[in-house]
């Protein structure tokens, strides 16, 4: 085998380490847009709810992503854009004010504002990911996304931080470094998958998504194009392979099987009225179709009475939500956009990844991918399944090439970006 070439720079790897599934996905920033080019996914043994419990069963399972990415793509590998999920997250809101010095608002000016908002008591086993703001208010006036260069004399930020567990957070970086990676940003990852599925106005008119991972349920909810309110539901797709295995009999794995090729909520979807499954035993069996859905349905309700919880919650304190994006594997249940448009008493609809102009744009028009015209992604990676990874590709290319997306100056996002980058190295020297 001819040796593997140092990678391009133009390459950004994202790396979904999930309850489930280690995804590993390849994108390249190109002259006519940008493309994917390869995506791995191996099962993912070490961990639970997002949180790494066996260190050296996560690394192998990265190792096999990334190996089989670097294969496609023939070149080493080195650094890797990674999300981050799970219990541990927890998230609040901060505010800061800063008097300006010269005449107009500078970039300085708004990093000063960011780093008063910042200055906020942490505990020692919490680490910050994310510093979003949410507001910039100057002199009284509200409402504004991007203050530099405007005239005024007190600039005021409200921002959304991020944080997660030191423990968790050391855990995963030492998994990559077993792996022989080195994490260049960690980034949350209902926030990356927002990047892939939503619109810039679902974003403004106020939306939540709701991404059902393996172990758990991330809801992001967005308004006025910020990331307003991010939460953990501790109920995943892995519940609801349970519930199969233990209702039929059925090993896990054949479980997960009947799962993704009939799952359905909707005791009539379909064909054909019964199905072959492998028993414990290892004989073949039929069994009615409508007992999958019997059994799913319960756990379905169970996962959307929890998230309107959550939303009515936020709309009982003026938060107006207008609709809701399920992505995740476990979205693509037969009838549970139905069931979630019942029960939410909103428009639903299901988030795949996809590029339009509105992911990218340089000034010169919209972004495409694999020659194709912006839209859904193509083939393989048009699931939602690849939502997180599609969406940390998007992240690190947005760090690279800061678009209008981000809401304020390309400046100001790339301090921030190297301020965060920063942060992770701090956490690494805490081993």
């Amino acid at each position: 085998m001819a040796e593997k070439r140092r990678r391009n720079n133009n390459i950004i790897i994202g790396l979904d380490v999930g309850t489930t599934k280690i995804c590993a996905i390849a994108g390249e920033i190109t002259d006519g847009g940008m493309n994917i080019l390869s995506v791995s996914s191996h099962p993912s043994t070490g961990l639970r709810k997002g949180v790494v419990i066996d260190m050296e069963a996560t690394a192998n399972s990265i190792k096999r992503a990334v190996a089989d990415v670097e294969d496609h793509l023939g070149m080493v590998i080195k650094d890797v854009l990674v999300g981050i999920a799970g219990s541990h997250i927890k998230s609040f809101n901060s505010y800061g004010a800063v008097g300006i010095k010269g005449k107009e608002v500078t970039a300085e000016d708004v990093e000063r504002a960011i780093d008063a908002a910042s200055a906020v008591y942490v505990p020692l086993d919490r680490e910050m990911l994310h510093v979003l703001p949410t507001d910039f208010i100057l002199d009284g006036q509200e409402g504004i996304k991007d203050p530099v260069g405007m005239a005024g004399v007190r600039l005021e930020v409200k921002v959304y931080i991020v944080t997660g567990a030191v423990s968790s957070v050391q855990n995963l970086l030492k998994c990559c470094e077993r792996a022989g990676l080195e994490v260049a940003d960690i980034v949350l990852q209902p926030l990356a998958s927002a990047g892939a599925t939503l619109t810039d106005d679902e974003r403004d008119m106020g939306i939540a998504l709701v991404d059902i991972g393996g172990g758990t349920t991330d809801i992001a909810v967005y308004k006025e194009g910020w990331l307003r309110h991010t939460s953990v539901l501790g109920i995943g797709g892995n519940h609801f392979t349970n519930d199969i295995s233990v209702g039929l009999r059925l090993p896990f794995h054949e479980a997960e099987r009947v799962k993704k090729k009939y799952g359905s909520i909707l005791p009539e979807s379909g064909n054909p009225a019964e199905v072959d499954v492998v028993a414990i035993d290892g004989q073949v069996r039929g069994i009615p179709k409508k007992y999958i859905a019997e059994i799913l349905q319960p756990r379905c309700e169970e996962l959307l009475e929890l998230v309107k919880q959550e939303i009515d919650g936020l709309q009982n304190n003026g938060f107006i939500i207008s609709g809701l994006v399920l992505t995740g594997g476990s979205s693509l249940l037969a009838g549970f956009d139905r069931m979630a448009e019942a029960m939410l008493s909103m428009p639903v609809r299901i988030g795949y990844p996809y590029l339009s102009a509105e992911n990218f744009n340089n000034g010169s028009g919209a972004r495409t991918m694999n020659g194709n015209a912006t839209g859904e992604l193509k083939g393989e990676f048009n699931n939602p399944m690849y939502a997180t990874g599609v969406g940390l590709v998007l992240y690190g290319i947005e760090a690279m090439m800061p678009s209008e997306r981000s809401g304020f100056s390309s400046d100001i996002f790339n301090r921030i970006i190297a301020k965060m980058a920063g942060w992770f190295k701090n956490i690494l020297g805490k081993k």
